[in-house]
């Protein structure tokens, strides 16, 4: 151990300084038995206690740099996510808010320097999404994106409504993270696997070979779908990846509503069912339920404008009543 390094840490410094102590003894009793070997019982027995305390000590050190790199493990997981749209209730206007959703996501991830990545896109005829998953990648980006779980209600006239009446559709995102430690093992007799071709970005390979990958896990009736990778072993892999993330997580909720009473300490329950948020066009307002707040300029939020949104549901000012 180097006890220099180990001091300058405010976790082990007082630990580091005590090390140094009983090297100094250490030296002193052996220089003592140096200068006069009648008293190597004494030293022995003085040693040996001398020994035992340092090896404690450096077991405690070792203790607290083992839990550092635990927490460093937990927190690759904040640094990589799966985004996943879908088109909720609404026809065509729900799959283009869904897609305006996704868009919005992608201007607020550049304006963090955060990597945006397309895994599969499923469109309907105008062009929005039906569904569509989003890997991306970036410093806390789990931490700052994982209260956008949940349903997203919006409120407006759509472009091919004759009549001037408002609408009301909705779209539900998902966020899960991507863990470098994984607990949750998948058994081969549970899943499915299904190839299709990409028919999307990538070249000619990509639209004429069977690359895009789908996998189904029969038990819980989860599907997962990769189109962008290059190969059919990059899809399946990374569709792998997701669907572990998803059954990891749906394991954890199962762990957290055992032992959670209320949640009023909490922003929502992360369940999908659960309504977050509306976009009410008409008025130029967007409210969030669970902190009971509303914002205006909702043609700049929607090109990514959020922050100030995102960090008031960071900051946990939630109200008594979680719903609306």
């Amino acid at each position: 151990m180097n006890i220099e390094e180990l001091k300058k840490d405010h976790r082990t410094s007082y630990l580091a300084e005590w090390l140094q102590r009983l090297e100094r003894k250490e030296a002193e009793v052996r220089e003592m038995l140096a200068g006069d070997a009648t008293l190597h019982d004494l030293a022995a027995s003085e040693l040996k206690e001398i020994q035992e305390e340092q090896e404690r000590i450096e077991k405690q050190i070792q203790e607290i740099l083992d839990k550092d790199k635990e927490e460093d493990k937990k927190n690759d997981s904040s640094n990589e996510i799966v985004l996943e749209v879908r088109a909720g209730a609404g026809g065509d206007e729900a799959s283009l808010f869904a897609w305006e959703l996704a868009h919005m996501y992608e201007k607020f991830s550049e304006s963090q320097g955060w990597q945006w990545r397309v895994n599969y896109e499923s469109k309907s005829d105008l062009n929005g999404y039906k569904e569509a998953s989003f890997e991306i990648k970036g410093k806390n980006v789990y931490k700052k994106m994982r209260y956008e779980t949940g349903v997203h209600r919006v409120q407006r006239i759509p472009a091919t409504e004759k009549n001037g009446r408002v609408h009301t559709s909705t779209a539900s995102v998902a966020v899960l993270p991507i863990k470098k430690k994984i607990t949750f093992h998948i058994n081969p007799a549970d899943f499915e696997l299904e190839y299709s071709r990409s028919g999307g970005k990538g070249g000619q390979n990509v639209n004429k070979v069977e690359t895009a990958v789908r996998i189904i896990h029969k038990p819980t009736g989860l599907d997962v779908r990769s189109t962008n990778e290059r190969s059919q072993l990059a899809n399946r892999e990374k569709a792998m990846v997701i669907l572990t993330a998803k059954l990891q997580q749906l394991e954890e909720e199962k762990e957290t509503k055992k032992y959670s009473g209320t949640r009023k300490e909490q922003i929502g329950t992360g369940d999908r069912s659960e309504k977050i948020r509306t976009y009410n066009f008409p008025q130029d307002r967007l409210t969030d339920h669970r902190i009971k707040k509303s914002w205006h300029n909702l043609p700049k939020i929607m090109e990514g404008d959020i922050r100030d949104i995102i960090e008031a549901i960071e900051s946990g000012v939630v109200g008594s009543d979680m719903g609306e």
